[in-house]
């Protein structure tokens, strides 16, 4: 990994990477979970905390860390550079704004703080800027696709202008969007876009359903383009018991595709409803031995550690 320098594909296989939520080892009622690091420590120094935590799980550091900033939010934070300082990708999603307001100029001075941040850091970082622009409940601050198009491209303009090198851009719309859906019409461009992304998961918290299903959409609409693609959000639901390691297992053989440089698990159990107003179901491999090591075993496969990182004998 070179400091300044965007991330770029591996030439064989994919990273893998994580998000660790938090709350996954220091729930919001102080109760133990089933971490390594049961103890809850300063807020701050949580997120970097809970992936190391998870990398001993795993038997192996991960190629991406994947972190959450809100448009108003400033970063980098202080363990976002303690992540990226341990050799790791960071996978910033950065929600947007009103793409009007933001074309207009009204945050240039927010973009342009941030796009000095980022390069001041001087590490690699894959960011993706208002992921599942395309869904009904974007649509208020998004307000159209060419709106969405024009957004994207006033950041990027600025980024250029204060010379950031060490961004790499990922385009995420829904998965959805691919299947009869709009998502392809919100996209800016070969020129604009180095990796294009998607979030899969399988749907209904009951009725089994492949990775390879959920993706088809995507990946057939991804086979068109020349650009590197992340799963920038997996999971197995909790719901589906003893068969979340073989949905791991099945999954880990469908993205072995040559055309797949990235995939990201989304270790956490956030609630609420997603894009499509379905609740949102429980991602966590806490507690779950056996799909824990499911994913140790996609986490240790060769072909998901083309950065040949050491990896530790299960315990």
């Amino acid at each position: 990994m070179r400091a300044g320098v965007a991330p770029t594909p591996p030439a064989e296989g994919a990273y893998f990477g994580a998000w660790v939520d938090p709350v996954r080892h220091y729930p919001p009622d102080g109760s133990a979970s089933a971490s390594p690091s049961p103890t809850p420590s300063p807020a701050d120094d949580d997120q970097v905390t809970v992936v190391r935590d998870y990398e001993r799980s795993l038997g192996r550091r991960l190629d991406i860390a994947a972190v959450y900033r809100s448009w108003s939010q400033e970063f980098p934070r202080r363990a976002d550079a303690d992540l990226a300082a341990e050799d790791r990708y960071l996978l910033l999603t950065w929600k947007g704004a009103d793409t009007r307001e933001i074309v207009a100029g009204r945050y240039d001075e927010r973009i342009r703080t941030r796009a000095r941040a980022l390069k001041e850091l001087g590490k690699p970082v894959f960011l993706r800027w208002h992921p599942r622009m395309d869904a009904t409940s974007q649509q208020e601050k998004v307000h159209s696709a060419a709106d969405y198009i024009a957004a994207w491209r006033h950041l990027r303009e600025i980024f250029r202008q204060e010379g950031v090198d060490n961004v790499a851009w990922v385009w995420c719309p829904t998965s959805a969007g691919f299947n009869g859906g709009t998502a392809h019409t919100y996209y800016p461009g070969d020129d604009q876009v180095d990796w294009i992304a998607a979030d899969i998961y399988p749907g209904g918290a009951y009725e089994y359903r492949d990775f390879s299903e959920a993706a088809a959409g995507f990946m057939d609409w991804a086979r068109h383009r020349p650009k590197p693609v992340m799963i920038s959000e997996f999971g197995v639901p909790r719901s589906y018991g003893e068969r979340r390691a073989e949905w791991l297992r099945k999954a880990a053989t469908y993205l072995q595709h040559p055309q797949i440089k990235a995939v990201v698990y989304f270790d956490s159990d956030k609630g609420g409803r997603d894009d499509s107003g379905q609740p949102r179901y429980e991602f966590s491999l806490g507690g779950d031995a056996a799909a824990l090591s499911a994913l140790r075993e996609v986490a240790t496969a060769p072909f998901f550690n083309p950065r040949n990182l050491p990896v530790a004998a299960s315990g």
